[in-house]
């Protein structure tokens, strides 16, 4: 295992135990639905959309790291339901976003894919130049960067709509 890799892994790691437990208590009835605590909707980020959303990542951990997709291969139909820029729409009938326990198992799945293959890197495949373009490139120039903000900071940044989403719908925190 490489320094950089191991450094990267614990925060992913971390992430995903914080998503085990967003999860408690979403099931298939309420996991596309906007919260409405009295009656007021509450557009943001429900569940469905935000694991379909951070589902696209770990096929970009393969791919910068010249890798085969594997089990990170997206589903069909995640890329325009989920990337940048897509509108989270309400469904509570449960049948625009694929089911909640197929979501769960990509994600978790995908996610412990990446994870191992970011910790078997060696520390030189992460001071490689970053093959986005645009204002990710000139935000992580490196590879090694871009992985910790998609691995890490992405990841919690759109976990913690799940949680707000949680108290919103009146679960308890996680």
């Amino acid at each position: 295992m490489g320094r950089v890799g191991s450094i990267i892994a614990a925060g992913a790691k971390l992430s995903q135990m914080y998503a085990e437990r967003l999860l408690d208590q979403v099931t298939h009835e309420n996991y596309a639905r906007f919260a409405s605590p009295g009656g007021a909707v509450i557009k943001s980020n429900h569940p469905a959309f935000v694991l379909g959303h951070l589902s696209l990542y770990p096929v970009r951990t393969m791919q910068y790291l010249k890798l085969p997709e594997g089990p990170t291969a997206l589903p069909a139909g995640y890329e325009p339901l989920f990337k940048f820029g897509a509108e989270c729409q309400n469904d509570p009938a449960g049948t625009l976003y694929p089911p909640l326990e197929k979501m769960k198992t990509f994600f978790f799945g995908s996610y412990r894919a990446a994870i191992a293959a970011i910790e078997s890197a060696a520390d030189e495949a992460f001071d490689a130049p970053n093959p986005a373009e645009g204002r990710l490139r000139d935000l992580f120039p490196k590879i090694g960067m871009a992985l910790n903000f998609y691995m890490i900071g992405h990841t919690q940044v759109h976990l913690g709509q799940i949680s707000a989403w949680r108290r919103a719908m009146g679960l308890p925190p996680a």
